[in-house]
Formats: structure tokens, sequence, C-alpha cells
């Protein structure tokens, strides 16, 4: 298995057909999801019709530079969940979104903030990336911390999207944060 990024903890790697699994055993975890669907798994067959199928095309959309990667421990090759580096599906290359969404038994390790530091590496010096955004809800302060560690600089607030209004703290909307190639230059 070919690795897009090696970490001092973590290898991340493209998905392949053979890991929806994966992604229905992380979907599947009411704490995991609890930001974005309330706590309610993904169905199974939405991974495997859906999700799986937008992953693999996202690879030979964007040459295998950006995407969704899964993540898994370089110690002892547990798989922790993933990381996502890409652009809007219309959007410019050069302005890219910033996520992870990790087990709970990766949970408080630093994980998050050793993937993410190591994409937006990548992202501004291999990929002519220039902007990287992240969002999430505002209540979420376990993401909102990985993207203060990243320096990333709060830029907007965000109203709830209609399918998240169900989600404890909706009320309270999402935020953007995002970081320029000049700004990381300058870490």
């Amino acid at each position: 298995m070919e690795t897009y990024l090696e970490t001092e903890r973590l290898a991340l790697r493209r998905f392949t057909a053979d890991d929806a699994d994966l992604l229905i055993e992380l979907d599947s975890d009411p704490a995991v999801m609890r930001y974005l669907t309330g706590g309610n798994p993904t169905a199974p067959e939405v991974v495997r019709e859906r999700y799986l199928p937008n992953i693999l095309a996202g690879y030979e959309k964007w040459g295998g530079d950006l995407g969704l990667f899964a993540a898994h421990e370089k110690h002892g090759g547990a798989f922790i969940g993933w990381f996502i580096l890409r652009p809007e599906p219309e959007g410019p290359l050069d302005e890219v979104e910033l996520g992870y969404r990790l087990r709970q038994a990766a949970w408080g390790k630093g994980y998050a903030t050793e993937g993410s530091r190591a994409l937006l590496g990548k992202a501004f010096t291999e990929l002519g990336v220039r902007m990287v955004w992240a969002e999430t809800m505002s209540v979420n302060h376990g993401s909102r911390n990985v993207m203060k560690k990243l320096d990333m600089t709060l830029a907007d607030t965000i109203p709830t999207p209609p399918d998240m209004e169900m989600i404890e703290g909706s009320e309270h909307g999402g935020v953007r944060y995002e970081i320029t190639r000049e700004q990381w230059e300058q870490q």
C-alpha cells in the first residue's frame, strides 16, 4: 500500500475499494458522529454506494494529490480514522479544506494536530496551495483547539446547515478557520 504522507506516528494512504468496513465502523460510533449527525450512524449502504465511490473519484479528479486519506498508526498499523485535504467540488485547487474524523481510541493523543500539521506542510510546500480552511460547529471545542494549535485564525462564523439543526449546540452555528501560505511560512 503506497503511503501518501508520514508523520512521526502516523501513515496516511489513499482509501481503496476494500475499505468500506473501516468507514462504516468509524461512522457507526455515536460519539464520533456527535457534531456531524447528532450521533446517528451513516448507513452502510450509503458508505458503500455513495461515500466510498466519491472518495475514489476524488483521487482521479485531483491526480491523487488531494482527497480523503486513511490514517493508521505506524506502530501496529491500527486504523485511527481519516484526514481530508481537498478543494470545494468546483473550487480552486489552491484553496483547500482541512479536516479529520478519528476513532475514539485515537482521541486525546495529539493525532489530529500531528496529521493536520503535516498536511499543511505538504499543501504549502508541494501542492501549490495558497490557503487552507477548516470548519466546525462553534461548540466543538476539541476541533477548535486543534485549529488554534495549527495557528489557523478564526475567519468567520457560519450558519448551521438545515440538516444539522437537530444537533446539540447547533443554535450557536459554526466557525471557519483559515491559514494562508504566507502565515504558515512565518511560523
